[in-house]
């Protein structure tokens, strides 16, 4: 039998038969769900109470219709391939040569080479060999940037070099150290000089960078990174049309550093955001068009990487990634995922750079320019954050421009935010997989030649300038505690009942207590206190917690608890709410669980 062929327009619209939905409908069934966790609000408050907020206030709703669609203009990079950028760090010069190559003939398009690590003299070595007509190096050279431009130029001769940037960036270099920006070769000065060189006789290399991991990396939040760069790059401006350039000219000698995380959304909105507020220096500035275009370069975040589990790096990385590209990015830097414990290794570096040539070539993910745009949730999210930002970047004016502000205006921001970051850490509402969520404590711990690993951490200096972090810093602490001892802090947990009450509570709280390398051991089902005592100190630990269900807790956590005490406990936890005798402090989602942990080391005689 031959089926005739459908023409689409037979169809009609496929969705005319369903009744329109409307957001009332769905407020009304998101109160009835809320009303089963105890919320009495009503059907009108149910979107409230399920909205968020980022660290700059910015409210992320649970819905999303084209009513929250903007007006702003979107701007985007044009479809293609992003630059694949690769980062080299090894002080080892002939060791570096050979990553490079290995580099450059496996997907990467563009060097990133840190002449904080790096002798700016041994650049000829470094690069030996490397087309520079065809990659384009970018350079970070911290204080040495004048004499690493010097030894660059002198390597490139007379070759027309098709991109890549000399990195002078003074206000970058004094927020990481504390140091005036100056006047000398590595402050404006320098950077101005070094611009004019490259507008005159190298016109496809740019000469400077607009970082703003050094804000990122101290803690700080979205449009916070963004307006202490759009204040940066205004300051760039001022100094570079001062000394004569045109302001085209000074548009074209800079390019945008920006960090990528695993929160996918928000890092798209920020660089959709970032090139929106750079355009609006540029419209104010009379530079129309691609003159003023933001030239954008993302790096997966140093701060969100872990040294324990640090195979979950690979897939934070990939997000951070795929969200860079979404979003926009022009050059992506992704990390490889050893990078916080020293020199990534070849393996690393391989699966770095096959990340970005995964996404490009087989998912595609270039072919399409600003692939988030016209969503109701990205559009709005990159325009609050874009008003944020511009809000911060006034501020930061009106004190008198970024230099003046990293004085005391700045610092005070980051650490404020910083202080809400860690708090939230610390109760596991910002969860770390592999630390402070699902740690393993069997992890085998993997080493590196020790070096310059992390972006954007090379240049700070102890004592001055902003703090570097990473998130992950105070739970792993308490791992490297733990594992130094004789033997492995333990937890003794009294699985109160059958299984399947207590299998919730026990799981929990043994990922908690593992968060912080200590081991727990189950007496396993049952209620009769004597038994559960008699495992208790077979288990030889002085730290108890009961898991079972809230019915039971009620028959059985007093009776257990001074069992337990009664065996020599000298704390007594409960996992889960509420009041009982004998029971010391409770264990639930949202405690503070770096004040438990610590506690436990103390209670278990672990000198901290």
């Amino acid at each position: 039998m031959t089926v005739p062929p459908v023409e689409l327009d037979d169809l009609g619209d496929p969705a005319a038969e369903f009744p329109q939905a409307t957001r009332e409908q769905w407020r009304t069934l998101a109160a009835e769900v809320l009303r089963k966790s105890g919320w009495d609000g009503s059907p009108g408050e149910a979107e409230a109470a399920l909205t968020s907020t980022t660290y700059d206030g910015v409210a992320v709703a649970p819905l999303y219709d084209a009513a929250d669609l903007p007006a702003a203009p979107r701007t985007a990079r044009a479809p293609g391939a992003w630059d694949v950028r690769q980062r080299h760090a090894d002080p080892d010069p002939a060791a570096s040569r050979e990553a490079i190559h290995a580099d450059l003939e496996n997907g990467v398009t563009s060097l990133w080479l840190d002449l904080n690590a790096i002798d700016p003299a041994a650049l000829p070595a470094v690069l030996d060999g490397v087309l520079l007509d065809l990659a384009p190096v970018v350079l970070d050279a911290g204080p040495r940037t004048a004499e690493a431009a010097e030894h660059f130029l002198r390597l490139a001769g007379g070759v027309a070099l098709p991109g890549g940037n000399l990195g002078a960036d003074p206000i970058g270099l004094a927020a990481r150290t504390g140091e005036a920006t100056g006047s000398d070769s590595a402050g404006l000065d320098g950077a101005v000089a070094l611009a004019r060189r490259c507008a005159a006789d190298h016109p496809g290399l740019r000469a400077i960078t607009v970082d703003a991991l050094p804000y990122h990396d101290a803690g700080g939040a979205d449009a916070e990174e963004l307006g202490c760069s759009i204040a940066t790059g205004v300051a760039y401006l001022r100094a570079l049309t001062g000394a004569g350039l045109t302001a085209e000219q000074a548009f074209g000698q800079l390019e945008f550093r920006y960090a990528a995380t695993a929160d996918q959304f928000l890092t798209i909105a920020k660089l959709r955001a970032a090139r929106r507020l750079w355009a609006r220096v540029a419209e104010v500035t009379g530079v129309a068009g691609a003159p003023g275009r933001q030239l954008q370069h993302a790096v997966t975040s140093s701060a969100m990487m872990t040294v324990r589990d640090p195979w979950v790096n690979m897939l934070r990385t990939t997000v951070a990634c795929f969200a860079a590209g979404v979003g926009g990015a022009d050059a992506v830097t992704v990390q490889p995922f050893d990078a916080c414990l020293g020199l990534p290794d070849a393996f690393a570096r391989r699966i770095a750079r096959n990340t970005q040539s995964l996404l490009v070539e087989e998912a595609n993910v270039a072919r399409v320019a600003d692939p988030a745009g016209g969503s109701w949730y990205v559009e709005r999210l990159s325009d609050d954050l874009a008003s944020r930002a511009w809000e911060w970047f006034r501020e930061i004016e009106r004190t008198g421009g970024m230099a003046a502000a990293l004085e005391r205006l700045v610092p005070e921001r980051l650490a404020a935010t910083r202080a809400r970051r860690a708090d939230n850490l610390a109760h596991r509402r910002d969860p770390l997989t592999g630390v402070s969520e699902f740690p393993d404590l069997k992890e085998r711990p993997v080493s590196r030649r020790p070096g310059p690993g992390l972006a954007g951490t090379s240049g700070s200096v102890s004592g001055g300038g902003l703090p570097v972090v990473r998130y992950a810093e105070e739970f792993e602490a308490l791992r490297d505690l733990a594992d130094a001892q004789p033997s492995r802090p333990t937890v003794f947990l009294a699985t109160i009942g059958p299984v399947a009450a207590h299998t919730a509570r026990a799981t929990f709280a043994a990922n908690l207590f593992a968060a912080g390398g200590v081991a727990t051991v189950t007496s396993g089902p049952g209620t009769d206190p004597a038994a559960i005592a008699a495992a208790f100190r077979d288990c030889g630990t002085p730290v108890a917690c009961l898991c079972s269900s809230d019915r039971l807790y009620g028959e059985h956590a007093a009776a257990v608890a001074a069992a337990l005490r009664e065996a020599g406990a000298h704390k007594v936890w409960l996992a889960g709410k509420g009041e009982y005798e004998g029971v010391d402090a409770t264990l639930y989602a949202g405690c503070d669980a770096l004040g438990v942990l610590r506690a436990t080391f103390d209670d278990l005689g672990v000198s901290r």
